[in-house]
């Protein structure tokens, strides 16, 4: 049995969900529209980049999670998934991930958004387990902080060591699935790291490392 690790966004969807959060969030009023919407985009475009500030990122992103019950966002977190992220789950997606279950592989997404938001994404994947930034959560609800490091950049290596020094599991022969340069971190560290419609910071480097370079969309 191998670890078959996965991203997230752009990787097993076809788009952003976090983005694609804060864009619902806009379409329902539940945030100021122009001001929300425009520091959404900046923040995907600087994630883009390769420039992003996780901490300023997640104080914004997290915030919403503090200012509504949690019974509201229960709700609103289902209507998300309905209409949001249902019509870009990837056909390929799933076929990718049934290899591995066949193969007898520990299947894991870890990605950067956060657990509130990539929760129900990573059940309908049917994966094994999920390691996603950690919004704080009291017995009253969100306090719109952040829980312990962001699963973000060299983040993504440090959570997923913590997991492994509570599993039975190793990264001998692990794979890892990205789109993004911001998860090279994890891709040089892996076994068998391959691109996934890569950006093109990672397709080039993925080709001059001769990585597979495939695509779930085609």
């Amino acid at each position: 049995m191998a670890l078959a690790i996965f991203d997230l966004d752009n990787t097993l969807i076809e788009g952003d969900s976090d983005h694609a959060w804060g864009e619902f969030l806009v379409e329902n009023n539940i945030v100021n529209k122009e001001e929300y919407k425009k520091a959404n985009d900046k923040f995907l475009q600087d994630y883009q980049s390769g420039q992003l500030d996780i901490f300023e990122y997640l104080e914004f992103a997290l915030k919403p999670l503090a200012e509504n019950t949690p019974e509201d966002l229960m709700k609103l977190r289902k209507d998300f998934f309905e209409q949001k992220i249902k019509p870009i789950l990837l056909p390929k997606g799933f076929e990718l991930l049934k290899t591995h279950r066949e193969k007898g592989d520990f299947l894991l997404i870890i990605t950067a958004t956060n657990r509130f938001v990539t929760e129900l994404i990573a059940e309908a994947f049917e994966v094994d387990d999920l390691i996603a930034t950690e919004p704080e959560r009291t017995q009253s609800g969100f306090t719109g902080k952040v829980e312990g490091t962001p699963s973000f950049k060299e983040g993504k290596i440090t959570r997923l060591n913590a997991w492994l020094e509570r599993q039975t599991h190793s990264l001998d022969g692990a794979y890892f699935y990205s789109d993004s340069h911001n998860d090279l971190p994890l891709l040089k560290l892996v076994q068998h790291p391959i691109a996934v419609d890569p950006d093109e910071t990672l397709r080039q480097f993925a080709s001059d490392k001769q990585w597979p370079i495939i695509s779930l969309r085609n």
